[in-house]
């Protein structure tokens, strides 16, 4: 008899039409994989732009597929020989982009990139972990570069990303400015902010200044403002602009057509770079297993807090949809499976 689960899929690109709760066959691992009882998995913008097809000329999916990016749950069974995970360990992991699978009962991982969770984590806390944690980490640390002294301006700092690249950028030892409403204040003073700008009521083009790198969340206006907060020599990292060359190549891996097509995209983009003297970037973060190891240390030494806005149950996935595309989360939404 075959084993089932039940998993949320994309039928099709659209509005929530295009998603069905559905009973599937269980996947199986294959050589290198675990497969993973999910507990939580957490939601993310690129969740809501995949449905909606805005992602199709980066990855196209053969569907029928099982949407879902993130999740935390036990390890059910490690057919490798050798491997450092066990049945019953708890793990948490951002799944393959070329794959998804995170919104289902099991889910089949490949071993680099899962983690141990943070001892200290609820399976809810830690499903909000993966996607965003590992964004913030590799803009701050390995595009912006940040360390002791640096002054970074974060927009949108009490979202999902947000609330993970304060706390991360205070342990690299930068200097924050971030923008926020009056409700989102206390939120991100409390993770560590220095500067907040209530966007609903102050322009942040006319209080900002001088910073050595901007890690912009927003795009579309605030992106374009951005460039002429950093001084020269300075850097603009985006996840909500228009992708440029670099991402094609270095992150993407994909050849000459990509490049160009997302030369022509961003040649407003890197046009305004130009004039204000700094670098424009486009970040599509990578799944790590070992990055995401260090992100639970930081949170068992206390260093990084997950900020959860809420946790729905599987069944209501797509109530957590609504919330998702309402912009208006504090932090991470994550869906509970059933016990």
């Amino acid at each position: 008899m075959i084993a089932t689960m039940k998993a949320f899929m994309l039928t099709g690109y659209g509005g929530p039409e295009a998603t069905v709760v559905r009973e599937i066959p269980r996947p199986e691992p294959g050589p290198g994989e675990i497969l993973v009882r999910v507990h939580a998995a957490g939601l993310n913008p690129v969740d809501f732009k995949t449905r909606e097809g805005m992602l199709k000329i980066v990855q196209r999916y053969p569907l029928p597929i099982t949407m879902g990016n993130e999740l935390a749950g036990v390890v059910e069974t490690s057919p490798t020989a050798g491997t450092q995970f066990a049945p019953g360990d708890r793990v948490f992991a951002r799944m393959p982009k070329e794959s998804m699978g995170a919104f289902a009962d099991y889910a089949v991982v490949p071993e680099g990139l899962l983690a141990r969770m943070p001892a200290t984590l609820d399976f809810d806390a830690a499903a909000g972990v993966p996607l965003a944690g590992l964004t913030a980490l590799q803009a701050l640390r390995d595009e912006l570069q940040l360390k002791d002294g640096s002054r970074v301006f974060v927009p949108g700092g009490a979202g999902g990303v947000g609330t993970f690249a304060i706390q991360i950028a205070k342990w690299l030892g930068a200097e924050v400015t971030t923008t926020a409403s009056e409700r989102g204040r206390a939120l991100v003073e409390r993770l560590g902010a220095d500067v907040v700008i209530d966007y609903t009521t102050q322009r942040f083009e006319d209080h900002v200044r001088d910073m050595d790198g901007v890690f912009d969340l927003i795009g579309g206006d605030t992106l374009l403002k951005s460039f002429q907060v950093v001084k020269p020599g300075g850097k603009v990292v985006s996840i909500a602009g228009t992708p440029e060359p670099q991402t094609a190549r270095k992150d993407l891996r994909r050849g000459f057509l990509l490049t160009a097509l997302f030369w022509a995209a961003s040649y407003r983009l890197r046009a305004q770079a130009r004039k204000h003297g700094v670098t424009y970037r486009y970040l599509f973060m990578q799944p790590s297993g070992s990055e995401l190891a260090e992100l639970a240390g930081l949170i068992e030494e206390k260093k990084l807090e997950p900020v959860i806005d809420r946790v729905f149950p599987f069944a209501d996935i797509a109530d957590a949809f609504v919330h998702l595309e309402s912009g208006h989360a504090k932090g991470k939404i994550v869906v509970q499976m059933p016990a």
